[in-house]
């Protein structure tokens, strides 16, 4: 799940942790009640600073998507279907975006990038 932190990003290292563990929430990898890492076993696992995790976890509490409880630990709150679906349609509008700057800094056009989404999307489908 945290496979491609990259330090070098300009999206902070907490940002990417909430938005590994958001991900993982809304395609139920982590389900609804499951127990989270503690902090400083994730920050140990990630080689990040502990407060680089809580802060990962505040921002998800505070999207409703976690429940950290004093002294119990931290767990994933059940997802109602509209923020699941709100979520699923924010990151795919994230993705579309990234894919489009990186093809732009190739010199690709739109045309270039929907042919080629055709394309896959028509081998996949055979």
């Amino acid at each position: 799940m945290f496979e491609r932190l990259d330090s070098r990003s300009p999206t902070p290292l907490y940002a990417q942790i909430a938005e590994r563990l958001r991900a993982a929430i809304v395609t139920r990898e982590l389900s609804p009640a499951e127990a989270l890492p503690s902090v400083r076993q994730l920050a140990a696992s990630l080689r990040v600073n502990p407060a680089t995790v809580v802060q990962a976890y505040r921002e998800l509490e505070a999207e409703g998507f976690i429940e950290m409880r004093q002294g119990a630990g931290t767990f994933v709150r059940e997802v109602s279907p509209v923020q699941r679906s709100a979520e699923r349609d924010r990151q795919a509008t994230e993705l579309v975006r990234r894919l489009l700057a990186d093809a732009a800094r190739l010199g690709l056009s739109s045309r270039d990038v929907i042919t080629a989404v055709e394309r896959e999307l028509g081998e996949k489908v055979r």
